[in-house]
């Protein structure tokens, strides 16, 4: 079955750090690119990072450029969040366009996972 599993959510408080990680299984994970979109309560859906299948990274929101990081190795990506605060709050998604490099900008994504909650509060 082709999926991508994310885990590592939780209540975090303000200022402090959390570690996202997704793991595919069912087709050729390392052949393409990956992404971290969030959707917070009551807003649109937000593309945050993309790593390509090289390693090259994309930050596509502002809003968490020099907070979040995202890496990959042979078997999941993953999202390093520091310094979150109640904005941050949010179900965050790992996602693919199955392509192997990063667009411009975030693309409609052919597979998603089913998300893990942040909650960001004190």
């Amino acid at each position: 079955e082709v999926q991508l599993v994310e885990s590592g959510g939780g209540l975090v408080q303000p200022g402090g750090s959390l570690r996202l990680s997704c793991v595919a299984s069912g087709f050729t994970f390392d052949e393409y690119e990956m992404n971290w979109v969030r959707q917070a309560p009551g807003k649109e859906r937000e593309g945050l990072l993309c790593i390509s299948m090289n390693g090259d990274g994309t930050t596509y929101a502002d809003s968490v450029k020099g907070r979040f990081t995202i890496s990959r190795d042979e078997t999941k990506v993953s999202l390093q969040m520091n310094s979150l605060t109640p904005e941050d709050t949010a179900t965050y998604y790992c996602a693919t366009d199955m392509l192997d490099y990063c667009s411009d900008v975030p693309g409609p994504m052919d597979l998603w996972g089913k998300g893990t909650l942040v909650t960001v509060s004190s």
